[in-house]
């Protein structure tokens, strides 16, 4: 599933309670990826390569900037980052919510309202690539370009009036990246680990190995299930608590019936203390809930440990609670007021597949892959020219 292991050489991820509020800066000494919560800007222009990426001439008078660009069905992001030792330091950050795969359940396609959106966010990004020097750059598209009939004209488009060269990258690949950004907040422990990436319109469930520098992943499935794609499927909400609560069983009985064959397969892994970690919107908003935060905040929450049990308590509270209660929530607001309970469905299913006491939050996944993938291929490249230039030179020595 992976063809490009990043050296990691971190320290190991803290246990239980050890990863709870107010370590943020003794995280951020162990691993230097930090930066803006929610900065605005992003971008990625230049001349194209191998319709993933792009590189410029090395500037050899300071330290490369990477960017990952992650287009999803919710939302766009972007992160640019600088190698630091063995780590990576944020320099800029950019997060839009555009809804691309709104109504893409019903029509198949991406609404034109919907591209729209998204290109506006794209051009962001594409001004701050330029701005920010990046020498080297991935962007990826999932789910709702995976699906859309027109998801191929839509790259097309972006690239064409933006600069910015999506990748419409697999399920396996998109789970691949999620497990090598993120992997390294999972709780210590002996045996398998499973970790999991709620979207906007798929979830990937990853049992791993753990070990370093990569772990191994021992099996995966991803289900065309996320926040955006369950509502829509199931429908919007009306009516009474009982209304709600059959509305939410119904989401179960969608993610649990796609997970079955998964779920028997894992099956002989189990243990009897297993580990959970989840890196999605989710996640990091049921954690700022459960932390009463009044306003998001991603050193509080990334790397956070939490009682699984608290998780599903504030998920089947937000199950019956109206649009609008929800919405007074800190944390929550207006804009994932709905879909936040298919998100809370989904966790529920996951923890039933495979029970853990205690759920690891990740604010990081697919981009942080994709910086360190490109930050891996990059230094392996400049050792492998290096070898050849000692080759060459010890060659002419001899003659």
């Amino acid at each position: 599933m992976a063809d490009q292991h990043p050296p990691e050489g971190r320290a190991k991820a803290r246990n239980g309670a050890d990863r709870n509020v107010g370590n943020s800066n003794r995280r951020n000494r162990s691993n230097p990826q930090k930066g803006p919560k929610r900065t605005p800007g992003d971008g990625n222009t230049g001349k194209q390569r191998d319709n993933s990426s792009w590189r410029r001439p090395p500037h050899k008078s300071f330290k490369q900037a990477y960017a990952a660009i992650d287009l999803g069905t919710n939302n766009c992001r972007l992160l640019i980052a600088r190698p630091s030792d063995e780590n990576f330091v944020v320099i800029d950050a950019f997060s839009r919510v555009v809804r691309l795969g709104e109504g893409l359940a019903q029509t198949g396609r991406l609404s034109d309202e919907a591209m729209d959106r998204a290109l506006g966010a794209l051009k962001i990004c594409a001004d701050k690539l330029k701005k920010r020097n990046v020498h080297l750059a991935r962007s990826v598209a999932t789910e709702a370009c995976r699906r859309a009939k027109n998801g191929e004209a839509f790259i097309d488009r972006v690239r064409e009036e933006t600069g910015v060269v999506l990748d419409i990258i697999s399920a396996q690949e998109e789970a691949r990246l999620a497990v090598l950004g993120c992997h390294i907040l999972l709780e210590d422990g002996i045996g398998p680990a499973v970790i999991f990436d709620i979207g906007g319109g798929s979830t990937e469930l990853v049992l791993i190995e753990p070990g370093a520098p990569v772990p191994r992943i021992l099996d995966w499935q991803s289900v065309p299930w996320g926040v955006v794609s369950l509502t829509e499927t199931v429908g919007h909400e009306t009516g009474s608590v009982e209304d709600r609560l059959a509305r939410y069983a119904e989401m179960k009985r969608l993610v649990r019936e796609s997970f079955d064959e998964f779920a028997q397969r894992i099956e002989r892994h189990k243990a009897n203390d297993q580990r959970l970690l989840g890196t999605s919107g989710t996640v990091t908003t049921l954690a700022s809930v459960h932390l009463g935060l009044p306003y998001y905040d991603r050193k509080q929450v990334d790397g956070l440990i939490v009682p699984t049990d608290a998780m599903l308590d504030i998920s089947q509270r937000l199950s019956v609670m109206s649009p609008d209660e929800r919405s007074q929530l800190d944390c929550i607001g207006h804009e994932r007021a709905e879909l936040v309970v298919a998100g809370c469905a989904i966790l529920e299913v996951i923890n039933e597949i495979w029970p853990a006491a205690r759920l690891g939050i990740a604010d990081r996944g697919i981009r942080e892959g994709i910086l360190r993938s490109l930050m891996a291929a990059d230094a392996e490249g400049v050792e492998a020219q290096e070898a050849l230039r000692r080759l060459k030179s010890s060659g002419s020595t001899r003659k």
